[in-house]
């Protein structure tokens, strides 16, 4: 559960409705991607590479619970997304769709946009290639790597149903 990629820099208190604007949706999946963030970064729908990590500040994706916004966000083909502190529904949904989330206690100036940066979910490890600098947060609990192996908890369910009997 190791992911490195180019830094998406994003700042503190992003609501789900920044993520995914309220008028897309309702929209096929293709067209929301086209939109994720684009108020807050316009470069980034267009952008976005596949393995990037989206790095935030305090209580990203609070607001709504919508799961919408975990699904458009791995649908741009992220990696992992790392924040101070997650919306607790934002953070479990990302778990639940298959997208990789770290908690760890940032410095702004950890890392900026186009760094390149690797987090280690199992151990908590956050490190921006680029400058050397290092940081731990939260291991993922062990019931969450497990999901995230299954691809979700769909698939964990379809997988391993003695797990919720």
């Amino acid at each position: 559960m190791i992911f490195e990629g180019r830094c998406w820099r994003f700042g503190d208190n992003i609501p789900t409705d920044r993520l995914v604007k309220t008028q897309y949706v309702f929209e096929p999946m293709d067209v929301i991607v086209r939109h994720v963030l684009e108020d807050l970064n316009p470069e980034f729908p267009a952008k976005v590479q596949p393995g990037d990590i989206v790095f935030a500040g305090k209580h990203f994706g609070q607001s709504s619970g919508r799961a919408i916004a975990t699904k458009a966000l791995k649908a741009t083909g992220i990696g992992c997304v790392v924040a101070e502190t997650f919306a607790r529904t934002f953070y479990r949904n990302c778990f639940e769709v298959g997208l990789p989330a770290l908690e760890v206690g940032l410095n702004p100036d950890l890392a900026a946009d186009g760094d390149q940066i690797r987090v280690d979910l199992v151990s908590g490890e956050f490190t921006n290639l680029t400058t050397g600098a290092t940081t731990h947060g939260a291991a993922a609990d062990p019931f969450l790597v497990t999901m995230l192996d299954a691809g979700g908890l769909i698939s964990l369910a379809s997988t391993h149903p003695d797990l919720f009997r």
